[in-house]
């Protein structure tokens, strides 16, 4: 395997130096990225760069790979995982992946990080029809079956969330006025298409909308008016620091709404420690896999499994580390896809497959959620759980709810 500092991963017989130039035995294969003993797969990531934490993702993955070649592989394949460093910038992902896709010749792409560097790639990998596989991203967009049918996200999207979030207040809140912080892009917007689609023609009546910039340095004012609004809900659709202001900020306003926050601004280290535990008690967020950190999940056979795999195929990880279990329950329903191919890892059967998960179990989601895909479903999972700050840690509660019967 190469080293870290070199910014590229190569998993299974192949030398780093290989991965730039296939031989040219591999390259007459009728099937992209499939030999007799190999199967190549690509991806692009942040080993560098602003969000270089998140690279762990790739390097859990990395270990799964190597954990299954151990085993024998895939179809008498090892998987060869070729994983190239971006450092977050969309230019350099396209560079790099166009070498993945005409030099190294992989059969598809998976688990490639960021919005903006997949924005850079999509319509490329598109257009040469190449599967674009559970991408680290959040947007709606993602799941554009009609556009993009090569691509497929895999983690919940912002309107999925915020209709669970909606569904969840009307309940506790019939006819209640709702108010929405929103960051004002892909991310942000998803926010309200998702709220539009819940309320249909009580949205304008029910709704009260307000964005912010994320160069703003505060979003004091657009709280102070949605409080204004005497809405007994709220919504806050951000990002980044902005999940603690909204926190400490409604805490100041001593506003009693129903406060929910996007998952991705749920981490207690990064969001309520810096707004305050006390602020926060009652705040409400979505959930759908196990916290590998809450030890309610010490004897569960999945977590086990997991913390078992992390001991001995990445001792250097830290186990409890969200974006490391992450990509062991990506790579683990990959592998499921692979084995539903039967042998046949043609781009259009791989697809095909993708295209084709039914009630799929992954030993890292909530008991209850199952992954479930079709040609016009490229959003694999549509189900979360909400959870509620107690002041000491995230509880969870309620059923598991889908976004769907609003």
């Amino acid at each position: 395997m190469a080293s870290l500092n070199r910014r590229t991963f190569v998993t299974g017989a192949l030398a780093a130096a290989a991965s730039a130039a296939v031989p040219l035995t591999a390259r007459a294969q009728a099937t992209p990225g499939v030999a007799a003993t190999e199967l190549r797969i690509g991806s692009t990531t942040s080993f560098s760069g602003p969000v270089s934490a998140l690279g762990t993702i790739n390097k859990a993955q990395v270990a799964y790979f190597r954990m299954l070649n151990e085993q024998g592989g895939i179809a008498g394949r090892k998987i060869n995982y070729i994983v190239y460093d971006d450092g977050f910038a969309p230019p350099k992902t396209l560079e790099q992946t166009r070498r993945l896709v005409e030099q190294d010749e992989v059969a598809f792409l998976f688990s490639q990080l960021g919005t903006g560097p997949n924005s850079a790639i999509v319509k490329y990998v598109n257009q040469v029809g190449v599967p674009h596989l559970f991408l680290s991203v959040n947007g709606d967009k993602w799941g554009d079956y009609k556009q993009y049918p090569w691509t497929m996200p895999f983690a919940p999207s912002s309107r999925i969330e915020v209709q669970i979030f909606i569904k969840h207040a009307l309940a506790q809140k019939p006819n209640s006025k709702i108010a929405i912080l929103y960051q004002n892009d892909d991310f942000g917007r998803d926010f309200i298409t998702g709220a539009k689609e819940a309320l249909g023609a009580k949205y304008d009546s029910t709704v009260k909308a307000l964005s912010y910039e994320v160069t703003d340095p505060t979003i004091d004012s657009q709280l102070i008016e949605l409080k204004s609004s005497g809405a007994e809900v709220l919504i806050s659709g951000v990002t980044g620091k902005f999940g603690a202001m909204s926190i400490r900020r409604v805490s100041e306003l001593d506003w009693k709404a129903l406060h929910f926050v996007a998952s991705g601004v749920s981490s207690i280290t990064a969001t309520i420690n810096p707004a305050g535990p006390e602020r926060a008690i009652g705040v409400v967020t979505s959930v759908y896999t196990k916290d590998p950190s809450d030890p309610a999940w010490n004897d569960d056979p999945g977590m086990k499994g997991y913390k078992a795999f992390m001991a001995k195929w990445f001792p250097e990880g830290n186990p409890v580390d969200g974006y490391n279990s992450y990509g062991y329950m990506v790579a683990v329903v990959l592998h499921k896809l692979l084995e539903q191919c039967n042998g046949d890892f043609s781009r259009k059967s791989i697809m095909a497959q993708a295209n084709n998960l039914k009630e799929l179990e992954s030993p890292m989601l909530l008991p209850g959620i199952r992954i479930n895909t079709s040609p016009t479903n490229h959003h694999p999972l549509r189900q979360m759980q909400l959870q509620r700050w107690n002041g000491k840690g995230w509880e969870r509660f309620g059923n598991i709810i889908s976004d769907t019967g609003i």
